[in-house]
C-alpha cells in the first residue's frame, strides 16, 4: 500500500512541477532567445506517449491508483445503469425507495431493516433516492414547506461531492430549484428560486426529513411528503406538483439478496468500465496528470491482453487489500477520543480520495459537516472490538448530550453495517424517543447489550447482536464545537 500513495505522491509532484512556467535564456552573440518550456502546452501529453513500454509493475501501480480514485464513480455510474432500467419509482422488496434517473422516489416511513443498497442507513428521517442524469435535462427539485420540522437534500456529483446547498440549515424557501449539467446552456424560466451547476454527468439527489417515533408526528409529515419530487425541465410548470408515495408499486426483492451492501463495483470488471467514468468526471484542478497515467494504461489495454489481464487482477487485489480494509470504522476518517473516529470533509472530499473512498465503502452519502457531522466507533474504551458477548454503556455528561441544532442519534449496526432485527424493533436512540429516561444528576446512559436490562432501563435500550457490531453517531445541524471536534462521543464503557 505504501508504494500505491508513494506513486500517487510522485505524480502529483511532477504534475505540479511541470506545471511550473520557467524560462531558458539562450544567448546567441548579443542576441537571447527565450524558450518556453512551461509544460502545461496543449500538445505535451498527461502520460506516457503511445506506445511507450509499460513494465507489469507500472501497470500494477497505476491500476492500483485507479481503483482507489475511481471506486466511488464507478459505484454510482453502475448504480444509474441497473435503475434505468425501473419503469417507474418503485419499492424494492417493499422498502428500498428506488426510480429510473431525473426521478424521485420518496418512502413515507422510516426504511426498514432488509434494506442492502446502501449502508449504514439511519432512522431518524424519512428517505427519498433519485440518480441525475444531466446528458437529458436540466431537473427541477421541489421544495414544500417544512414548517419547523427539520430537513436537508443531499445533492452530489459523482464525486459524491455536495454542491446545492438545501436545507433548513440554509434557510432554503419553499419553492422550485433548478440542477444543470456541465454542458447545459438552456434558458431559466419564471420561478426558479435558485440555480446550481453539477459538475459531472450524474449525480444523486437524497432529501432527509425528520420525523419523531410518536404516531401523530408519522401521520404530520405525511401531506410534505407528498411535494418532494424531482423532475426534467421540461415538465415543470410553476405549479407544486404531488405524488402518493403510499401508493408506490412494489418490485420483489432478489432473492439472492445477503446480508452485506449490493455489490455495485466490481473489480472483474472495473476496467472496462472505467474510460465511461473518465468521460462522465471530468478531471478537476490539479489531476490532468492522474487522468493522462490511467488512460496511458487503458489505451494500451485495449492492444495488449496481458497488460488487460494483469489490470484485472490489480482490481482485484485492490479490492481484498485496499478497498476492504476501509469498510470498517476504525480505519475511515482520523481519531478522536476514546477510539471514536471521525471525517471533516465529507461530500466536499477534492482530491482527498482515501477518505471519499472509505466513506463510499464504509457508509456512502454522507452529508457535509456543516449538515451533519458523523462520528464512528467499532471499539469499547479499552480498544476492544465490540461484541454483543458483552453489555456496555454509553453515558452523556449533564449537558453534554451531542450540541445540534437539528437533531442527534446513537445508531447500531451489525457487522455488515445495516440494522440488526431485534425484539423492540429499535436500532436508533436519540432527539427521536421523547421517552428517554436521564438519572439524577442530568446525565443520560444509554444500553448497549444484547439481552434487555431491567424494566427501568427499557427505554434508554439499544438492542446489540450477539455477534460484532459497531457504533455510529449522528450530530445534524451541528454547533461549532462538533465542528471543530471540541465536543466529542463519550466512551463506550464495557460493564
Amino acid at each position: 500500500m505504501k508504494k500505491t500513495y508513494l506513486l500517487l505522491l510522485t505524480v502529483s509532484l511532477l504534475f505540479i512541477n511541470c506545471k511550473k512556467e520557467t524560462t531558458i535564456k539562450e544567448t546567441e552573440g548579443d542576441n537571447v532567445t527565450v524558450a518556453d518550456s512551461s509544460a502545461v502546452k496543449k500538445n505535451i501529453p498527461a502520460g506516457p506517449v503511445a506506445n511507450t513500454i509499460l513494465t507489469d509493475e507500472y501497470v500494477k501501480h497505476v491500476g492500483a491508483i485507479a481503483y482507489l480514485w475511481g471506486w466511488p464513480m464507478v459505484n454510482i455510474h453502475n448504480r444509474k445503469v441497473t435503475f434505468e432500467k425501473l419503469p417507474q419509482p418503485m419499492y424494492k422488496g417493499g422498502i428500498v425507495p428506488l426510480s429510473p434517473p431525473n426521478q424521485l422516489c420518496m418512502l413515507t416511513d422510516y426504511i426498514k431493516p432488509g434494506e442492502r443498497e446502501v449502508a449504514c442507513p439511519n432512522q431518524d428521517v424519512v428517505y427519498g433516492f433519485g440518480i441525475t442524469d444531466f446528458t437529458k435535462d436540466a431537473i427541477v427539485v421541489q421544495v414544500p414547506d417544512f414548517g419547523d420540522r427539520f430537513w436537508v437534500y443531499q445533492i452530489c456529483n459523482q464525486r459524491i461531492d455536495g454542491y446545492a446547498p438545501i436545507g433548513k440549515m440554509y434557510g432554503t424557501k419553499p419553492g422550485f430549484y433548478l440542477l444543470t449539467g456541465p454542458k447545459w446552456k438552456g434558458k431559466v424560466p419564471d420561478g426558479i428560486s435558485g440555480v446550481y451547476k453539477c459538475d459531472t454527468d450524474l449525480g444523486v439527489v437524497i432529501p432527509r426529513v425528520f420525523q419523531s417515533d410518536d404516531p401523530a408526528d408519522k401521520k404530520a409529515i405525511q401531506p410534505v411528503l407528498t411535494k418532494i419530487m424531482i423532475y426534467t425541465l421540461s415538465q415543470f410548470d410553476g405549479k407544486m406538483k404531488t405524488k402518493e408515495w403510499a401508493k408506490t408499486p412494489i418490485l420483489p426483492a432478489d432473492p439472492k439478496t445477503g446480508n452485506e451492501e449490493t455489490k455495485w463495483v466490481k473489480p472483474e470488471v472495473f476496467f472496462d468500465e472505467l474510460p465511461a467514468i473518465l468521460q462522465e468526471v471530468p478531471a478537476l484542478p490539479g489531476e490532468e496528470a492522474i487522468y493522462g497515467q490511467i488512460q496511458s494504461v487503458l489505451a494500451a489495454a485495449t492492444k495488449d491482453p496481458k497488460i488487460k489481464n494483469l489490470l484485472k487482477q490489480t482490481a482485484i487485489e485492490a479490492d481484498q487489500k485496499l478497498i476492504q480494509p476501509l469498510f470498517q470504522f476504525s480505519n475511515v476518517g482520523y481519531p478522536v477520543k476514546d477510539y471514536w473516529t471521525t471525517q471533516s470533509n465529507g461530500a466536499q472530499f477534492g482530491l482527498d480520495y482515501l477518505t471519499r473512498t472509505s466513506c463510499a465503502k464504509a457508509n456512502i452519502f454522507v452529508n457535509k459537516p456543516f449538515e451533519t457531522k458523523y462520528f464512528y466507533q467499532d471499539r469499547d474504551v479499552s480498544g476492544v472490538r465490540l461484541s454483543g458477548k458483552n453489555n456496555y454503556t454509553v453515558t452523556f455528561a449533564k449537558g453534554e448530550v451531542p450540541p445540534v441544532k437539528g437533531f442527534w442519534s446513537l445508531t447500531l449496526y451489525n457487522e455488515y453495517h445495516f440494522f440488526s432485527p431485534n425484539s423492540v424493533d429499535r436500532f436508533s436512540l436519540g432527539t427521536k424517543n421523547k421517552g428517554l429516561k436521564y438519572n439524577a444528576d442530568g446525565s443520560l446512559t444509554l444500553y448497549v447489550q444484547n439481552a434487555p436490562p431491567s424494566a427501568d432501563k427499557m427505554s434508554n435500550w439499544l438492542p446489540a447482536p450477539k455477534e460484532v457490531f459497531s457504533l455510529y453517531i449522528r450530530c445534524y445541524w451541528p454547533e461549532e464545537k462538533v465542528l471543530k471536534d471540541i465536543w466529542t462521543p463519550p466512551a463506550v464503557i464495557k460493564v
